[in-house]
């Protein structure tokens, strides 16, 4: 079961190292789930299941599934449908190399789910831009970059990036850091060599 572990500037992550876990987290529901309880903090089963428009008893066998693999646990308050779940952690990371084919095709799987929420969250943007403020329309980052790196120089660019957003994450989970006016903003990175001609 992946542990809740501290990396550089305090970020809380959880790290997936099993194929079993990579496939039970590979659920486009679990992942909502997870998302949820990380920006809204604790919830019970309910709560969740309303938020996310599914039953109750839906969301307390995910919430168990989640809590299997140490992504998820229960606040030690209430009682029945009505005890509050956390996330264990803010972030979740999982090896891009696996050299198990077993679990490479899971975390090839998970991977493809991950895409697919990112691309649903791009196209939410996109048809709820006309409606946002100006000011919104412009900070939004929408583009790509071509660049020629070595493998070393795109590893360290990742790091350089991670520790500019670092600084924001405490936001994450205390409320009295987020300045008037924020709002919770995904920000997307993605950075593969494309395919040889």
């Amino acid at each position: 079961m992946p542990q809740a572990t501290a990396r550089s500037g305090g970020r809380i992550r959880v790290e997936l190292s099993d194929a079993r876990q990579m496939r039970a987290v590979a659920h486009p529901t679990r992942l909502a789930l997870i998302g949820l309880l990380r920006r809204e903090g604790p919830l019970t089963a309910t709560q969740a299941g309303a938020r996310l428009d599914e039953s109750s008893g839906s969301m307390s066998f995910h919430l168990r599934q989640l809590a299997k693999y140490g992504l998820v646990e229960e606040t030690g308050e209430g009682a029945g449908r009505q005890k509050p779940w956390r996330a264990t952690a803010q972030f979740t990371s999982w090896s891009a190399a696996p050299h198990d084919p077993v679990l490479a095709e899971a975390t090839a799987q998970f991977s493809r789910v991950i895409a697919a929420r990112y691309a649903a969250l791009t196209q939410a943007w996109i048809d709820r831009q006309p409606y946002e403020s100006d000011a919104w329309k412009e900070a939004a980052q929408f583009g790509d970059t071509f660049l020629w790196l070595t493998p070393e120089e795109l590893t360290r660019l990742g790091e350089q990036l991670t520790a500019l957003l670092e600084p924001y994450d405490s936001r994450l989970t205390d409320d009295a850091e987020r300045p008037e006016g924020s709002r919770l903003v995904s920000w997307l990175h993605l950075a593969f060599p494309l395919a040889e001609s």
